[in-house]
């Protein structure tokens, strides 16, 4: 199934939130403050919640001094680095399985002197989210936890899913067939994402509303929580893209020396 119309809108009044917040409790009144009637959640609503909320009230803030350290801690494996004027970026794996630019730790919409760490669990706490909502409002909505992202080959940021309760996050459509008969062996649709990059469009980056809801996409909706985020990641022989050009480049050197020989040499 496919949604032929979609709303999206992000609700007003969610306070800053601190560590030690009951995230829950502040999602269920922003939403129930909105004064729009039509707004009220639906069987079927996505609930879309920006992770740096999640990681506010987890306390997942560090002093900004310590940001470098951070990410070495946050890293499991870097996959690239660029110098430039300002320093050194690192392209690499965090925790969670995402490759981000700096393990995604985050200096925006953080307090002075301070940056923020992604969630610890993503799909724990869209969970709770779910579970919470649910409770204050008797319907059966999805969640998802989302963090913005850059793309290789495409210029910008763009808003990902890393944390999923209740929404199928991949729409397998191999088997089916195009509009001229076509069977299709490829296509496996990120729905979950595209649900965030259109939340993203409502919530924006600076303006103070990390919460949206969208509606239109219920055949995403499952009963059950669902595996979670964790299965868009793509590892393992389905990395094509495991290291930057420099390192990969490095990397064959030292295996060429290794086996007493250099890349081009004749043999």
């Amino acid at each position: 199934m496919t949604a032929h119309e979609l709303r999206a809108w992000a609700p007003d009044g969610l306070p800053e939130v601190v560590p030690g917040d009951d995230l829950v409790a502040l999602v269920v009144a922003a939403l129930r403050a909105d004064p729009e009637p039509s707004h009220a959640l639906v069987d079927g609503d996505v609930v879309v919640v920006t992770s740096k909320v999640v990681s506010k009230a987890d306390g997942r803030v560090v002093a900004a001094d310590d940001r470098e350290q951070a990410i070495t801690d946050e890293t499991v494996r870097v996959v690239a680095t660029r110098e430039h004027p300002g320093g050194v970026t690192r392209i690499v794996e965090n925790r969670l399985g995402l490759v981000m630019a700096a393990a995604g730790v985050d200096a925006s919409n953080t307090p002075e002197g301070t940056v923020l760490l992604l969630p610890v669990d993503p799909d724990a706490s869209a969970r709770a989210l779910r579970a919470g909502l649910r409770a204050a409002f008797g319907v059966r909505v999805g969640v998802l936890v989302t963090d913005t992202a850059g793309r290789p080959w495409r210029q910008g940021v763009t808003d990902l899913t890393i944390g999923a309760a209740g929404v199928q996050v991949l729409d397998d459509l191999r088997g089916q067939v195009d509009t001229f008969g076509r069977a299709l062996t490829m296509t496996v649709a990120a729905v979950a994402d595209e649900v965030a990059s259109a939340a993203e469009l409502v919530k924006g980056k600076a303006s103070g509303r990390p919460v949206a809801v969208v509606r239109g996409v219920g055949h995403l909706v499952t009963d059950d929580d669902g595996p979670g985020a964790r299965v868009l990641v793509r590892t393992g022989p389905d990395d094509m893209f495991h290291q930057g050009s420099a390192e990969a480049y490095a990397q064959g050197w030292k295996d060429a020396l290794a086996g007493d020989g250099a890349p081009g040499a004749a043999r």
